[in-house]
């Protein structure tokens, strides 16, 4: 029987030291995670773990929710997103030392009925693009200085790559008042894929390249997966890079 697939994988790269990426599979109810822990902040690796393991154990609760349409969706996953994110903040309080530290996250949740809805709730830059026939397109923007000014027309993409404040996040889990989530939803179809990834991805590859790497084969997730991770490496591993592709199969 087919059913919606995901594969995850993530590397420290070649210049980290720490893993501060993680991620959740989890098939079973049809929803998948990657965090992304504030890269120079103690505890951005617990801050991350603390994010997925909120989703995993929500999880089953969260399909269902979904699935029957007991409470609008907005609703539940953004009581699971505050969910981590108080719990992050908790930690903080107990350990003092860990104060500051945040993470990032995107998630994807799959409505199995009988026309399929996914939705996503992401916070900070971990993105999520969907590919369908041939064409790679993103469903989440940066919550990052650097997308308000893009915004604004005070920065061209060119002169982003290389601005001092590209990577100062305007909304993180585990921060005060900077924890709303954005929720999408979109109708998904059997033979779309899903990529969710941390910036290690997305730094080393543009939207060109992540597309042209997802045409390349058979779209196996597991090859899709290895392929994107093997990339960003490949180009320099300048962060942690962790991706998840979730597929139909």
């Amino acid at each position: 029987m087919s059913r919606w697939t995901g594969i995850g994988r993530t590397e420290v790269g070649l210049v980290r030291t720490v893993n501060q990426d993680a991620f959740a599979v989890i098939d079973d109810h049809v929803v998948w995670a990657v965090a992304d822990g504030m890269g120079g902040h103690i505890g951005g690796d617990i801050a991350a773990q603390t994010a997925i393991r909120t989703v995993e154990s929500q999880a089953a609760s969260l399909s269902e929710a979904l699935r029957n349409g007991h409470a609008p969706p907005t609703d539940v996953l953004t009581e699971l997103i505050n969910r981590a994110h108080e719990t992050i903040l908790d930690q903080t309080k107990s350990q003092p030392k860990l104060k500051g530290m945040g993470t990032t996250i995107v998630m994807l949740a799959i409505a199995t009925t009988q026309v399929p809805v996914a939705y996503l709730a992401h916070v900070g830059d971990s993105r999520a693009y969907r590919f369908r026939s041939g064409t790679l397109t993103p469903l989440t923007r940066d919550h990052s200085l650097i997308e308000k000014y893009l915004e604004r027309g005070i920065l061209t993409p060119q002169t982003a790559k290389t601005h001092p404040e590209r990577h100062v996040l305007t909304r993180a889990l585990g921060i005060p008042r900077m924890a709303t989530p954005t929720i999408g939803a979109f109708p998904i179809q059997e033979d779309d894929v899903v990529v969710l990834c941390s910036d290690g991805l997305t730094k080393m590859l543009e939207d060109d390249d992540i597309q042209r790497v997802l045409t390349q084969g058979e779209l196996d997730p597991t090859l899709l997966c290895n392929r994107l991770v093997s990339t960003a490496l490949d180009r320099g591993g300048e962060d942690n890079v962790t991706v998840v592709v979730v597929a139909h199969r």
